[in-house]
């Protein structure tokens, strides 16, 4: 009996690839190959990326916040702990916001909560 090989299926499948590696470099946009470990190697990079773009984001969030602090003489984490002593609920993104596009609005709660 002849052996069965399902071509149409595995040109599907080495083409969805190869379309997705269209803007890749050299052989990595057209060698079936290559073109699989790159997409492959790209795949777990976004993976990874997804989570690390969250903590860079709080970082420079957290970073905002305390040059915010240190022009109304306080130190980010003094900040931070009369925030929630007193129980105001703002998150780092929006406090940061606040800092680079509304510093009236950020020396009013720094003034609120040093009360």
């Amino acid at each position: 009996m002849p052996r069965s090989v399902n071509a149409v299926a595995s040109r599907q499948r080495r083409k969805k690839i190869l379309n997705r590696t269209k803007g890749y470099w050299g052989r990595g946009k057209n060698v079936w190959t290559v073109a699989k470990n790159k997409w492959e190697k790209g795949q777990t990079y976004a993976f990874r990326d997804r989570k690390v773009k969250k903590r860079e984001f709080r970082a420079l969030w957290i970073n905002r916040i305390n040059a915010a602090c240190r022009q109304n003489e306080i130190s980010y984490s003094v900040f931070m702990g009369l925030l929630h002593k007193n129980n105001i609920a703002l998150n780092r993104k929006v406090l940061a916001d606040l800092a680079m596009n509304d510093p009236q609005v950020f020396s009013a709660v720094v003034k609120t909560v040093k009360k």
